[in-house]
């Protein structure tokens, strides 16, 4: 079995076309063996909890002029190339994504990590949804196969916002500062949307190693 470990952030473009990227590898390399664990990444630590609107996030993180407008435009060419229908334009609030996070570390105990994560991304980027309000993630958990009751029981608690934070806290003191970085058996570290051909190589070297690990276990 090859552990990978995804650190990223929910409302991270590079993160849903590196999740893609990534899928395409399972995809080519035929592998069935592959376990994975989402991790959580704050891009904006400081964010306001009720979010900031989306102009006023992109001037504070980009300036003025036309420099946004480029940005944004590359990475809608690749995420075209992932099959991801970016929709900047429908976006208006950047969210704090605490909360969030704290659906996808809860949606791994109901087996429905993979499926939250989809959601999340779809309705961020694709559906200009704001991810912040409670009402939009309860859909996306309804969406991603787990009941909205339980749902917005524990969103309207505090569990699991400890968990979230010491995460973050830890990923950044291994050194990582830019998502996503995928973590292989804890081991290799492939940083940034990667295309699936680096991931492949990643899964054979993960494979040589269990292999002659074996071996020498064997001897």
């Amino acid at each position: 079995m090859i552990y990978v470990d995804i650190v990223s952030d929910t409302i991270c473009p590079w993160c849903y076309i590196g999740k893609r990227r990534f899928e395409r590898a399972l995809a080519m390399s035929g592998r069935n063996d592959v376990a994975l664990s989402w991790r959580p990444f704050q891009l904006n630590p400081d964010m306001p909890p009720e979010g900031m609107t989306r102009d006023d996030y992109v001037r504070a993180k980009f300036g003025g002029g036309d420099r946004p407008r480029q940005i944004y435009q590359a990475i809608a060419e690749s995420g075209r190339e992932a099959g991801i229908d970016f929709q900047f334009s429908r976006i208006k609030r950047t969210p704090n994504t605490i909360l969030s996070h704290r659906l996808v570390h809860w949606a791994a105990k109901q087996e429905r990590q993979e499926e939250i994560v989809a959601m999340l991304f779809k309705a961020y980027f694709e559906e200009g949804l704001d991810t912040g309000d409670m009402s939009v993630l309860i859909d996306c958990a309804v969406r991603a196969g787990i009941d909205g009751i339980r749902a917005q029981r524990f969103l309207a608690s505090d569990e699991g916002r400890q968990e979230v934070v010491a995460s973050d806290v830890y990923a950044r003191r291994l050194g990582i500062n830019g998502v996503p970085c995928f973590i292989v058996n804890r081991k290799y570290a492939v940083s940034g949307a990667q295309p699936p051909s680096a991931f492949v190589e990643v899964f054979n070297l993960a494979e040589r190693d269990a292999a002659t690990s074996g071996a020498q276990s064997i001897a």
